[in-house]
This record gives structure tokens, sequence and C-alpha cells, in this order.
């Protein structure tokens, strides 16, 4: 996909979606729109509206019977947050004059003018919506026949258990987050309170191919991967599997291969607020240790994180350079160089994107 998108797209619709005050250029902001993020946890969406941002858009996400409905969380009316009404037989209420909207986006009721006509002017703004992973997805220039999710095939693998922390928010943006979880020469100086320590810093070499749009990682190491209490469980010399997979533009999996055919598999889903924010959707799979408190699982990995979390924020400059020359780099930066080449080839501006 290239810049050539803008000309592609209904100039009314780019029009009609591009944000207020956006924080991409709207030549990026047209290529990363066409593509699906999480938005909300599942269980976060319930009987009552949650307001929610991406790609500098307000939305509001609700329940209508057992459907999900993404919307522009605005009532064309006097520009009210729907996220602030509620939901009434299934239709969503304006909190500001109690105007009903139905889930396909359509206005049911005027409650000042009973009967009367209704114009077709209020009508929500709707956006197709995929519940998977425990995760509410959505695009906002997407349809949905043209659904691109990553793929995590042990959270639906009876062998394994199924984690969902929280969303995690970063102030830092989603392409810097997502480079650091790639990043596997980070381990010794970042991550020392949870599971690495600096006496193992050295970097083998390792592969990375391009698979489909997206790329694929093997990286053997000798850094453990059990937390700081259970590391005398790996055997002695034991050599450590990482195996990512990318799926541009902020989403990749890591698979850990542990001792005794153990497997932990890790879906990191940066879902852009904005230019320079970022909330983290992480769903976790493993198939060992299955009687460990699920709350212990979690602490571990927000923890891990928060650790993650302290130097995406700090870094300079906050977006994520293209442009190979504005940054120096070391062989253990091959998996970086090739997703800064794919987010490239997207189309996405080589000295910004988000």
């Amino acid at each position: 996909m290239t810049p050539d998108v803008l000309k592609k797209e209904p100039e009314a619709q780019l029009f009609r979606d591009f944000p207020r005050d956006c924080t991409f250029t709207r030549e990026d902001w047209a290529i990363l729109a066409r593509y699906w993020y999480p938005v909300a946890l599942s269980s976060e969406v319930q009987d009552k509206p949650v307001g929610v941002k991406l790609l500098d858009v307000k939305l509001v996400c609700y329940r209508s019977g057992d459907k999900v409905v993404v919307a522009r969380d605005l009532c064309f009316h006097r520009g009210a947050p729907l996220s602030k009404g509620w939901v009434e037989d299934g239709e969503i209420v304006c909190p500001y004059h109690g105007f009903k909207y139905n889930c396909e986006g359509k206005c049911t009721a005027v409650p000042a003018h009973p009967g009367g006509k209704i114009s077709p002017k209020l009508k929500l703004i709707t956006y197709p919506v995929v519940e998977r992973y425990g995760l509410i997805w959505t695009s906002l220039l997407s349809t949905e026949e043209d659904v691109q999710i990553p793929d995590f095939p042990s959270w639906d693998d009876p062998d394994y258990i199924q984690v969902l922390p929280p969303a995690f928010d970063i102030a830092g943006s989603s392409g810097r987050q997502l480079e650091g979880f790639l990043d596997v020469s980070h381990f010794a100086y970042v991550h020392t309170e949870t599971f690495a320590d600096r006496s193992n810093t050295v970097v083998p070499q390792y592969t990375v191919e391009r698979e489909g749009n997206g790329l694929h990682v093997e990286y053997w190491s000798t850094v453990s991967n059990y937390g700081k209490s259970q590391q005398h469980e790996a055997p002695e010399g034991f050599q450590w599997l990482r195996e990512f997979r990318v799926f541009p533009p902020f989403a990749a999996s890591l698979r850990v291969y542990f001792p005794n055919e153990g497997r932990l598999n890790i879906l990191n889903c940066a879902s852009p607020v904005s230019a320079k924010y970022t909330r983290l959707f992480s769903p976790i799979c493993r198939n060992f240790d299955k009687d460990v408190p699920v709350e212990e699982i979690v602490q571990f990995n927000l923890k891990v994180f928060s650790e993650d979390r302290e130097m995406v924020e700090a870094q300079t400059p906050e977006e994520l350079p293209l442009d190979l020359l504005a940054e120096a780099h070391i062989p253990a930066d091959k998996t970086s160089i090739a997703y800064r080449q794919l987010l490239t080839e997207l189309g996405l501006g080589r000295s910004y994107t988000s």
C-alpha cells in the first residue's frame, strides 16, 4: 500500500473520518486506518457504553443484544458524546436530548417530537467489528469483508490456558513499542528484575525471513525466560528458542520454547490511540504450570510491560524513524531494521510514523 491510497479513497469518506487536530499526517493516517486494531477487552463492553480512541478518533463501544457496536462517539444533533449515555432495549441513548440509535446507527426516536419525521442526517458513523482473543477489534477504513487480524491459534487450543491482562497504556508511539517487543539485546539491561541478568549480554546471530506481508524470526540464546524465582528450573546450558512473527503495522506474536515441551505464546498488539500514545493489548497462552493463579501470571507480565514502558516513554524521537540513516544500528538490530523496512513498504512517511 502506498500514499496513492488517498487517490483511491472517496474524498467524502476521508473528509468524514479524518479527525480534527490529528497527530498523524493525513497520508499516514489514511494508510494506518485501513488496518485492524483492538480497542477494548470484550469483558469491558457489557451493559454500558465504553469510550475509546483509535488513531485520534473518539469511538464508543457497546453491546446491542449479542452484537458489539463500534461507532463514532458523537451524536450529530448537538455533538454530545454517546459514551456518556446508556443502552436501552439494545439501542444507545444520547445523554443530552435522549435521541436513540439502533445497532445499524439509525436514529429511531427524538423524544422532543414523538411520531415526527426523523432526519436521515441523524445516523451514527459505525465501523466493522470482530471479537477475537477476548478483544474487540475494529478498522476505521476497512470492511468486514477485509478482516486482517493476526493469527494466534493457541487461544482456542484446549491444551493451553488463556490469560488476558488488562489493557496497558504507554505514553509512547506504537512503532517504538512494537520494535521494543521484537528487540533481543535489551533483555540484560531492561528486564533485570524479572527474568534477565547483566552477566548474559551476548546476542548470537539469528535469522529474519519474510513471511507473506510480515516477518518470521528465530532467535536462540541462553537467556532464560523463567522468572527470577524459577531460574533454577532450567536445565544447565539449555538453549531457549524465541520465535517471533510480525504482523504490520503494530502487532507481533512471540512463542518461547521452554524445557519439557513447554510453550509460552504472547500476542503483542500495540493499538495507536494517537501518534504518541499507545494502548497495549496482550493475550497470553501457555501449556505448562496451569495451576498457577492467573493473577500471578498477570502481575509478572505487567511488571515486564512496565520495564519496557519506562524505556519507550523516554526514547527520542518519540516516533519510529523509518529512514535507516536516522539512527545507528548493530547486528542485533536485524529484526528492527526489517520491521522499519516493512513500514516503509506500507507507504508510511520515512522520517515519521506512529
